[in-house]
């Protein structure tokens, strides 16, 4: 099957990538997800990281096409040429972080993240939060608004806002990064291999709840969350040749 016949497009709900699909199935074909081996994502970022989860493991390539926003993660968007981009695109396969977290009420929720897992604060009060590291307690108390890990791929994210620093893309590396930390107050976050597995305590969970999110999956009133690179789920990105993921992210380094 050619590229051509093996494409299915999908978009967000906005006017312009829902145009882009409309023009774009009509000049080049629509398949299905399940036929298609390439998916091409027509909307912002955030549409593309909900086409990676939902194609997550199944082989499938995503090239993404900028019809919103920022589109950090997208190529440009040109309805021309499209077979052939495709065809030179460079890919880049991702893991994502695997969290399991436990409720005050004793449930467990697992769900898988990209971009990143968070802990932030539920109520007006910071929260308060141990920190382990492969079974050792590296931080004994975190008070802070909130904590993260993420991935290279989120790193240019919510990561960055922080003020984590930005990972290259193929950097065995996880961000630590830590959101209004008060104590201690010079605490910058760290960086991890990419085997580590991370544990959060909650300390006072009743008193100082803490809400946590896979990305978009978000858990309510947690008592511990534990992170983990995935070691068998993995998502693959295309990228145009002269504007790779890497070269944005070194790119993104130098801005000011």
């Amino acid at each position: 099957m050619s590229t051509a016949n093996s494409i299915a497009f999908v978009s967000s709900d906005t006017s312009d990538a829902k145009a882009a699909l409309e023009s774009l199935s009509a000049r080049y074909g629509q398949r299905s997800i399940a036929e298609a081996s390439i998916v091409v994502a027509l909307g912002g970022d955030g549409f593309l990281l909900q086409t990676l989860r939902d194609t997550m493991g199944t082989g499938k390539k995503v090239y993404g096409m900028n019809r919103g926003t920022i589109g950090f993660l997208m190529n440009e968007y040109r309805s021309g040429g499209l077979t052939e981009r495709i065809a030179a695109a460079v890919a880049e396969t991702i893991r994502p972080l695997e969290m399991l977290a436990v409720t005050s009420e004793g449930e467990t929720v697992s769900a898988l993240a990209i971009n990143e897992v968070a802990l932030w604060r539920q109520s007006y009060q910071t929260a308060k939060i141990r920190i382990s590291v492969d079974d050792q307690i590296r931080l004994e108390e975190l008070s802070c608004d909130g904590v993260m890990i993420a991935t290279p791929a989120g790193s240019t994210a919510y990561n960055l806002s922080a003020h984590g620093p930005i990972l290259p893309l193929d950097a065995p590396l996880l961000a630590l990064t830590p959101v209004s930390p008060f104590r201690p107050r010079r605490w910058r976050g760290a960086l991890l291999s990419n085997k580590a597995t991370v544990r959060f305590d909650i300390l006072e969970p009743e008193k100082r709840p803490v809400n946590a999110a896979a990305d978009h999956t978000e858990v309510k009133a947690v008592t511990s969350v534990t992170v983990r690179e995935s070691p068998t789920a993995t998502a693959t990105l295309l990228f145009d040749p002269n504007h790779s993921w890497n070269e944005r992210i070194l790119a993104e380094q130098f801005r000011y």
